[in-house]
């Protein structure tokens, strides 16, 4: 009868244990996204196929150059000032931000470890040695009695259901997740830093401008003050002059506050205490080309870190409701000791000595207030909203390549018109000095054009920083920066 429970018990653990391999809730099935077939903002692509004499060798390479984009490329190929290159490094190295993400990572690591121990057993072992000495009492003589015992212990909580397994695969897509988020921390990071040098280039030209116009101006002061110590000019010629004079050092005044502040701000970014920043290659020397591939609408799903990080969510929440379903069926735990027992060490581990005890328990929840209903209903409504954010978030990404398309072009247009219009009038200027010289133009005329060109000549260097802070816009809207 032993030998016949005994093979009982092994057969329905063996039964119990083979069909673990059960998991009640949904699998995942990435949802379908309304991914257009191009964004909106590009330029007119490639010549027609049909044109090529090798139509096929025209249909392949117009696809490869389709999928192409910019978001693919690293970012020291993509900016290629070498010192911005440097601050980047060092921004990628110092900054609190990457530093705070890389320890969410961690966490999510050691939280993923955690929750799969949960589908292993535990196992215990120890020992314990027990001395006792009795003196005499009356007509009880003295004893000692000395006992030694080894256990070993074993608990499992059998997984029938798949509670823990899916436990394990929504931490295992937290910690996805999470390192997604770190890139996308990164990405932000070398998108934010960059834009903030290009600024501060910017701010440069700007100052480089406004010093040059004062020295000018200055220079346009004293001889007008002249002509009128003369009588060839009037008082009124020169304080005109002195207003041109103060308006390009109030000029100057303002954006060495910026550039300062513009410092302070991109010391941070690279985890220093506010300083000066080191520079490199001009505003105009910095490489860009005025057409960017944006590559196809579908791959921006695998690439931009913010979708993915969405998407990691919705499989945590996905396998959530899992947990909260199995939770309405019976677990089944496994209990189980053995050792050795004995008064006397030297036969602490004979035969009679054994002793051991195995438990199977099956528990079934029947009535829980709402509990169970509650927490599947939590589950479901977290997924939904899960579901929601990602398509949020992919509709949200494709607006941001548009946008930045748009951006991007529609700025280098606007760069060559500006170029234009300061060209002109700082040639109406020159020839309105030229009238005035020769006493056939009034001095408010030179007011007029000189104040003109230096506003046309700032809103140069301004559409020239927009246009390559636009570009870096466009970079991280294609997923760009973290690789």
């Amino acid at each position: 009868m032993t030998r016949t429970r005994s093979f009982t018990l092994i057969a329905f653990l063996v039964l119990v244990t083979g069909l673990t391999g059960c998991a009640v809730g949904p699998k995942y099935r990435r949802p379908a996204a309304d991914v257009p077939g191009t964004y909106r903002g590009m330029t007119a692509g490639a010549p027609n196929a049909e044109a090529q004499p090798d139509q096929d060798h025209a249909e392949s390479s117009k696809t490869a150059s389709a999928a192409r984009s910019l978001g693919d490329e690293k970012w020291w190929e993509v900016f290629q000032d070498p010192q911005l290159q440097q601050l980047i490094r060092t921004a990628l190295k110092n900054n609190y931000d990457v530093r705070i993400a890389a320890t969410r990572v961690l966490q999510a690591q050691a939280q993923l470890r955690i929750t799969h121990a949960d589908q292993l057993p535990t196992l215990s072992a120890g020992g314990e040695i027990f001395n006792e000495r009795s003196p005499t009492v009356g007509s009880i003589p003295s004893y000692e009695t000395t006992q030694g015992e080894v256990y070993a212990s074993a608990s499992w909580n059998l997984d029938f259901w798949g509670k823990y397994r899916r436990a394990t695969e929504a931490a295992r897509a937290n910690l996805l997740s999470s390192q997604w988020a770190q890139k996308e921390v990164l990405a932000t990071l070398v998108a934010d830093l960059a834009a903030s040098y290009f600024q501060l280039r910017e701010l440069d030209l700007e100052l480089e401008i406004s010093q040059r116009t004062l020295a000018s101006r200055r220079e346009s002061l004293w001889l007008t003050q002249t002509l009128e110590q003369h009588g060839i000019d009037s008082l009124s010629d020169v304080r005109e002059s002195e207003q041109l004079v103060y308006v390009a050092a109030t000029k100057v005044t303002d954006l060495e506050r910026q550039i300062a502040q513009q410092e302070n701000a991109i010391s941070v970014l690279l985890g220093n205490n506010p300083g000066d920043v080191p520079r490199g290659l001009t505003l105009t020397q910095q490489p860009h080309t005025p057409e960017v591939p944006a590559g196809l609408p579908s791959s921006l799903l695998e690439r931009r870190p913010d979708i993915v990080e969405a998407e990691a969510n919705l499989i945590a929440a996905n396998a959530k409701i899992g947990v909260a379903r199995a939770a309405y069926f019976p677990s089944i735990s496994l209990t189980g000791s053995a050792g050795f027992e004995s008064s006397a060490l030297s036969s602490l581990f004979t035969g009679p000595a054994g002793a051991w005890t195995l438990v199977g328990s099956v528990t079934q929840p029947i009535f829980e207030g709402g509990r169970l209903k509650g927490n599947l209903r939590y589950a479901e409504a977290q997924h939904e909203q899960m579901l929601l954010t990602y398509q949020q978030t992919i509709q949200g990404a494709f607006k941001d390549v548009s946008n930045a398309l748009i951006a991007y072009r529609k700025y280098h247009e606007y760069t060559i018109e500006q170029q234009q219009l300061y060209e002109s009038a700082e040639d109406a200027a020159r020839l309105s000095h030229e009238r005035f010289r020769a006493g056939t133009a009034a001095y408010l005329e030179v007011l007029t054009n000189e104040t003109n060109a230096f506003s046309y000549e700032l809103q140069l260097a301004q559409a020239r920083g927009n246009e390559l802070t636009s570009l870096v816009q466009l970079y991280q809207a294609l997923g760009g920066g973290w690789q």
